[in-house]
Order: structure tokens, then sequence, then C-alpha cells
């Protein structure tokens, strides 16, 4: 209720008044920014006049308190608004400011104040102050709010100050300062409420015991209950992870078996890439639902909502979940999975999921000491051709997902001609740590020819050999998973750089640049082999970017669609979206 009252009295009012229609999204979102939730966001969005409006609760004893954003989630550099007391005054008074922290953490006043509307109420120990800040204040210094994840950090201070200009943001202990990722700029008309005749369903592990390495994937079979003999949708899904093993679970997927219906699956219960794995699980490839760390729950639109179960359904589905235990810890036991919200009421449509982006392979690879590497994945014309129907198809959610040095995920759209159409999914401040599934605010039509464009920049500044694409961890990914429907054939549609291509580089890089690289090796030996320097990374990149590709188009059964598909051309781009326009009339301070 606290949160409720500031913000219905101190700003909702002023919000609002100009725009009466926007009232019915008075949606308030809420976060603890600290472990035992004393310190607390809380925030609305008004899209038409661009403007966020923020309120955060803390305990009252403090001199300041910093809270702000920064690019990765480290404390400066970063954008602050500053509450303050003064130490000139004897009273409480307290004052907002915006300000930057340099790249030493030493704070500075931004000549042009982007942190207004301040109001405050302090009850019992507890201060409650509310501000708002523009998505772009079109000052340099100020942090863009965009769609994706933004990295808010805070910091306090018990002293009062003389003035804040000069004050480093450095806090003494790890009480003073915190780092959270979160989407601030969420979709107002994703209706999450389930109706009642919904019903939860579980597909949990059963105490597992993670073995002390670090990359485990899990793989369960389950047999649907009978009442799954009848069609049912699913309405919503969710993680289901125990609380130990919050940090453990990195992803998880639950695939259906795709055979006849009377087809019988081993009950297998362990490691996924183990020779004892049953073959006949392997037929369990179509993708239920995928879920991966920082995900919320994910609740399908009004329209369409996906299968399970029905006469000619296979009755077995498979839950694989990736651990992640780098520090090689024993003794985790764990029995987490995926949770759905089910009815046999039909919705009008069935929903499907298409992996989009790059294969899981060590054709393609990131170079060490990288600020940002790029590396695209295809789904191009011909598999769309052949894998949607004739009247396309309606993508209303997206999960991007990289490992651990993912740093920007984006999708783009074409049309037949190579013209761009708007991007369908974007997030600039990408962390593996805080991977949601969205629902887009703007459902995007695919139609057969057209092409998606996936794009992963990485950060290996802290490494010093190859990243090699693969399952990992420490390898990498690039993936979009996309939420549609009708449900199409198609279910993969993913690329890398083809054979032949990637034979020549290794060549070239033998006889010209007397690298130690050649047939005889395997791929990630080659790359392994190359001492890397700026001239060759240029070049690698060059050639992902020119090289024909090879295709991953394929049905859910796990089957390529009928084609050739090693050696596909890049698809051509003839009119590219320019990127888009700010609204200011400066840009600078």
């Amino acid at each position: 209720m606290g949160a409720l009252l500031l913000i219905a009295i101190l700003v909702t009012v002023t919000l609002y008044e100009v725009n009466c229609s926007y009232k019915e999204e008075r949606k308030i979102f809420n976060v603890s920014l600290n472990g035992d939730n004393s310190i607390s966001l809380h925030w609305m969005i008004d899209y038409p006049q661009k403007i966020l409006s923020f309120e955060i609760h803390l305990p009252s004893t403090f001199g300041w308190f910093a809270f702000g954003f920064s690019d990765r989630g480290n404390p400066f550099p970063a954008d602050y608004c500053l509450l303050w007391k003064s130490s000139r005054s004897k009273s409480a008074k307290l004052q907002l400011m915006d300000l930057w922290a340099d790249e030493k953490g030493v704070l500075d006043l931004d000549r042009h104040q982007d942190c207004t509307n301040f109001r405050q109420k302090t009850v019992k120990t507890v201060t409650k102050f509310t501000f708002k800040r523009k998505f772009d204040t079109c000052d340099n210094r100020d942090y863009i709010i965009e769609d994706g994840t933004t990295h808010i950090v805070w910091s306090r201070g018990s002293e009062r100050l003389v003035s804040p200009k000069g004050l480093n943001i450095t806090a003494s202990s790890k009480e003073n300062f915190g780092m959270i990722r979160v989407s601030l700029l969420k979709n107002l008309h994703a209706n999450t409420e389930l109706p009642s005749h919904v019903e939860a369903e579980d597909f949990l592990t059963d105490q597992v015991k993670v073995p002390a390495e670090e990359t485990t994937y899990w793989c369960k079979v389950f047999k649907l209950k009978e009442k799954f003999l009848r069609k049912h949708h699913i309405y919503q899904y969710e993680a289901n992870i125990q609380s130990s093993s919050e940090g453990l679970v990195h992803h998880m997927e639950l695939f259906h078996c795709e055979t006849n219906a009377k087809e019988h699956i081993p009950m297998y219960n362990g490691n996924c890439f183990v020779p004892e794995r049953p073959q006949k699980t392997q037929l369990c490839k179509r993708v239920l639902a995928a879920w991966a760390m920082g995900a919320q729950p994910f609740t399908y639109p009004e329209e369409a909502a996906l299968p399970l179960g029905g006469e000619n359904f296979n009755p077995y589905v498979m839950l694989e979940i990736h651990y992640n235990n780098p520090e090689l810890k024993k003794g985790f036991i764990d029995s987490s999975g995926i949770r759905f919200y089910v009815s046999d009421k039909l919705r009008r449509m069935d929903a499907g999921i298409i992996e989009l982006g790059l294969e899981y392979t060590d054709k393609m690879a990131i170079p060490p000491g990288q600020e940002s590497f790029p590396l695209t994945g295809y789904c191009i014309s011909s598999c769309t051709s052949e894998g949607l129907p004739s009247e396309g198809i309606t993508i209303f959610g997206s999960q991007l997902h990289t490992h651990l040095t993912g740093i920007r995920v984006y999708t783009r759209h074409f049309d037949v001609h190579g013209n761009e159409l708007p991007e369908l999914d974007r997030d600039n401040h990408y962390s593996t740590h805080f991977q949601e599934i969205r629902r887009l605010k703007r459902s995007v039509k695919v139609l057969p020819g057209q092409v998606l464009m996936t794009r992963c920049d990485y950060c290996t500044t802290d490494r010093q050999n190859i990243t090699l694409g693969g399952f990992s961890i420490s390898d990498e990914m690039c993936v979009n998973y996309v939420h549609y429907y009708p449900h199409a054939q198609l279910e993969v549609c993913k690329s890398s750089i083809s054979d032949q291509a990637l034979r020549t580089f290794f060549g070239y890089m033998n006889e010209w640049e007397d690298q130690d690289t050649g047939a005889g090796r395997p791929i990630s030996g080659n790359y392994d082999a190359i001492r890397w320097n700026k001239m060759r990374v240029q070049l690698l990149d060059e050639v992902y970017h020119e090289a024909p590709l090879s295709m991953q188009c394929n049905m859910s059964s796990g089957d390529r669609f009928p084609g050739y598909w090693e050696n596909a051309p890049l698809p051509a781009v003839s009119l590219p979206l320019a990127p888009p326009a700010r609204e200011c009339r400066f840009e600078g301070k």
C-alpha cells in the first residue's frame, strides 16, 4: 500500500490529467534493490509522453542515496539521480540532483537537471521519494532508457554533504551498493491473468545429484496423464526452481517426443550426453517451452495457445535442464523443472516456437580480447518459403539467448525484395543473467519468402583463448526463440558458415599467415592454432559476413525440409532501415 499511496497521490494526477484515455494503463511494477527488500523500486510507464515515474523506499538512516543506470552494471561511469541531505542545514530537508559519475566514480553536476517532479515523504523510519525521468533526455551524459535490459545501480552513504559535486560514489561495504537487471519498459497490454478453469501441471526432476562439473545437461522423460488424451492448451508456463538451485539452473527446455501416438519412449532419467541414453529419446525434439535465467512467466495471447495432448499426440515429453556449476561444487541436489497452466477449453488457434539464430557448432567462433565481435544467424528466404503457411505467421513473443560473453542481441526482418521492415526484437544491454521471454509490444507478421537475421555481439576482453560455439556455458550460442501462431511445420531456422568456406579460411591462414592450421586438424584445433591479431580478427569477421551458409531448415521431427542447404547464398539486403532518430533539439550539455 505504501507504493500505491505515494504514486497515486504524488504522481498519477499529473501523469494522467492531460491524457485521460491512458488511465486504464496505471500498472505499477515493483522490484527489490537489495537482498532483504529494505530498499525497493516501484515504477509506472507513460508511453505517450515517454516518461517513467519512479518511487524508491529505503531506511531513513542515510546522508545520501544515489540511484542510476549504467551500460553493463558497473557503478561507474553511470548516470545518477542523487538524494542528499545538506550538512549546512540543521533540518532534514532532502534534495534531488541529476549527476554523472566519471570513470573514477567521482560525481559531477549535469547542467540540465532531468530528475524532475521530485517529492518525498518520511513515514516512521522509511523515506519514500518519487521523481520522473524521460526515456531519452537528449543529454549525452544521460542514459537512454530502451526496450530490453536496464542495469540499475545504487549506492548510499551515512554522511551529510556540503555539496554532491566531487563525491566519490564508491561505497565502503556491500550493504551500501548494489546492481539489479530489469526490463523497465514493460508491455502494458500483455495480460498475465489466467481464467479459473486452468490447472497447474509440473514437470520436475527428482532429487538429481548434480555432478561437480561446469556443465551438465540432464534429461528426464515423462508420460502425460490420461487426461491429456483430450487435447489441452497451455495458457502459461513458468520455471519451478527450488530455492537452493536458483543460481545453478541456467536454462531449461521441455520437448515433445514427435512420433506416432502409440510409440513407447523409455522413461530415461540421466545425463543427456552419455551413450546409455536410449536412442528413442532422440525423438524428443519439438520445443514446447523454453526458459532461461531471469525469465518471467510467459502467457499466451487470447488468440492462441500451445497445444498439448490429443488423440494423435504421443504422450511422452522430455525435460532438459542445463546446470551451470563453474565452481565445481559438490552436494547439489535438485528437483526443479517447468510448470504449465493448462486447460481443455481450447483457444482459436494453436501456437508454436521457432528457433532462429546460429547452429550449436564450433564452426562459429569469437576471437579473444574483443570489445564487441558480431556473429549473425540467418533464416533465409528459401527456408521460410518451405516451412511457413501461405498466409504467414504472427510472432508475438521473443526470448533472446546467448551464454556468458553476449552483450547485444537483435533480430532484423526483411521482405522478399530485401527491404528491411521494423525489427522484431532488440536488447542493446543484453545479459545472460537476465533472459526474459518477452511478449512483443507489436505483433510481427512474417510471410513465406521473407528473411530473419539474428545478430549477437560478444565481449571477450577477459578471455585469452578463442570462444567456440557449442553447448557448454563457456562456449557461445546465439538464439532467438520466437513464439507465434498459427502452428507451422518449421521449428529450426538457423545457419553457420559453410564447411567449404571455413576450410578455405583455415587454408589461407596456413599458406599466407603462417598459422599452424590445416585439413588434418579438427575445427576447434584450427581456431586454437591461430595467433589472433587485429588483421586476422578483421579477416574472420569479413569471412563470416561474406561466405555462403550451411542451413538448418528443420521440421519439428528434426528432419530437414527438402532442398539443398549447404553453400546457400547470403540474403541480399536492398534497403536497410535507418537508425531510429532521437527526438532531440540538442544532444549535448
